[in-house]
């Protein structure tokens, strides 16, 4: 292998993906994880580390952190998945992506270990991502699990704190059925003897949390014990938010670029983190933080959450793709008031699809696509399920491009144009050029 793209093809050829097959290419187990590491001589132990888990907005979350590390002066690595466009948007450092040459001389130097041990493309990744963080010396790296936590394999680190986002129902034929379930899995991210923060309460999962934190004996941090939500309002460049920090009575203004509206949960577990990592010796003087979190994106390359894509059409795009995160796109949805919505929308097969297809505006107009994964719902199943058993009403079409052109020709001033119901869809959409 000489090139990148030869790489990545390799990598995609040869290991079991979750985004194209799902299920078939997860892995129960930390075995194979454990083995590629100790081949490497367990770089993971050789940096600091947040870990961060949860059904929706740890990605979120991830790269709030490490914004405000690295603005703070601190060099910060950020693991994170899926890509949308470039496999290396996985592993970043201050916000720049891995070498393309990194990549390849890892996969070079380690394929016959690959082929020996037989790793997901998943756990490949998170070996290359450990591996380029301690071969560059960060003083930190921020690490977001990629399913799960228990048997994730990003779980063989010993992190400063642990974070988990919220619990929704995803991934149920793999994490469980209901809500303690997948709580359970999410908590094995606790570590002994390391503070955890959970950002959401949920009298479902509450004591699920509590149980695995006092067995480890870690002190656990509900964020919303320590910060409360006063107001926030969305505005075109920003979410303003202004939050209670309740162990001082004071009140901060922030200006989050991410602006959807549900990052206001997430944005109370990041601060509580920030708090625990300030008792831990970090300097984040609160000019960097509130800096960092008004430019997100442009410090991280965070894509795909809430974005504007276009504003004459109006386009936007989020990669929310399950019950809890379609109900906050749909808040956020609602906030626009559009005079007509067009909603370009594709699935994976392996998606609650009853449930999500339920919960979608029925005064909406749909144009159902479909991504080229094995995975991906076929466009005219869609169809077929949206309009037959929801009395959803729009078109099949063979590509997410070509979906959302037809939305672009049947656009009105006023209209929101949104595309959604997928990462992968998502991602299509941004390699248009819009």
């Amino acid at each position: 292998m000489k090139t990148y793209s030869e790489t990545i093809a390799y990598l995609y050829a040869q290991l079991p993906v979750f985004s194209r097959v799902g299920q078939p290419a997860f892995k129960k187990d930390l075995d194979r994880t454990i083995a590629l590491c100790k081949a490497l001589n367990n770089p993971q132990k050789n940096i600091k580390c947040i870990h961060v888990a949860g059904t929706n907005g740890k990605g979120s979350s991830s790269h709030m952190l490490a914004a405000i590390l690295s603005r703070s002066g601190y060099k910060t690595g950020l693991y994170t998945s899926p890509h949308l466009i470039d496999f290396r948007e996985r592993i970043r450092m201050n916000g720049i992506m891995v070498p393309q040459a990194f990549v390849i001389s890892f996969v070079e130097k380690y394929q016959c270990l690959f082929e020996e041990i037989k790793p997901s493309f998943f756990e490949v990744t998170v070996a290359m991502a450990f591996e380029y963080f301690a071969v560059e010396n960060v003083d930190i790296a921020v690490i977001e699990t990629g399913l799960g936590g228990r048997l994730d394999s990003t779980n063989i680190i010993t992190p400063l704190v642990s974070l988990i986002t919220n619990i929704g129902l995803d991934h149920a034929d793999i994490l469980g059925d209901s809500l303690p379930k997948i709580a359970k899995e999410k908590a094995g991210i606790i570590k002994p003897g390391v503070p955890a923060v959970v950002s959401e309460k949920n009298k479902e999962t509450d004591a699920i949390f509590l149980k695995e934190a006092n067995h480890k004996r870690a002190t656990l941090t509900f964020a919303q014990e320590a910060f409360q939500i006063l107001s926030w309002k969305q505005r075109e460049s920003d979410l303003e938010v202004d939050v209670l920090e309740k162990s001082t009575s004071q009140i901060k203004k922030i200006n989050l670029d991410l602006k959807g509206i549900y990052q206001k949960e997430n944005l109370i577990g990041v601060l509580t983190v920030v708090d625990n990592l300030k008792e831990q010796g970090f300097s984040l003087p609160d000019t960097k933080v509130l800096s960092a979190l008004s430019q997100v994106q442009s410090l991280t390359g965070m894509r795909g959450r809430w974005q504007t894509l276009s504003y004459d059409p109006l386009i936007i795009c989020d990669t929310a793709h399950n019950e809890n995160g379609v109900k906050y796109l749909l808040e956020n949805i609602n906030q626009y008031s559009p005079r007509h919505i067009h909603m370009v929308w594709g699935m994976m097969k392996d998606k609650d699809i009853p449930a999500l297809l339920r919960m979608l505006p029925k005064e909406a107009y749909y144009y159902f696509c479909e991504v080229d994964l094995p995975r991906a719902l076929p466009k005219d199943s869609l169809l077929e399920i949206a309009t037959s058993s929801f009395g959803l009403k729009g078109e099949a079409y063979k590509s997410v491009a070509e979906a959302v052109e037809a939305a672009k020709i049947n656009y009105e001033e006023g209209d929101l144009i949104f595309i959604g119901g997928s990462t992968f869809v998502v991602a299509d959409a941004m390699t248009m050029g819009n």
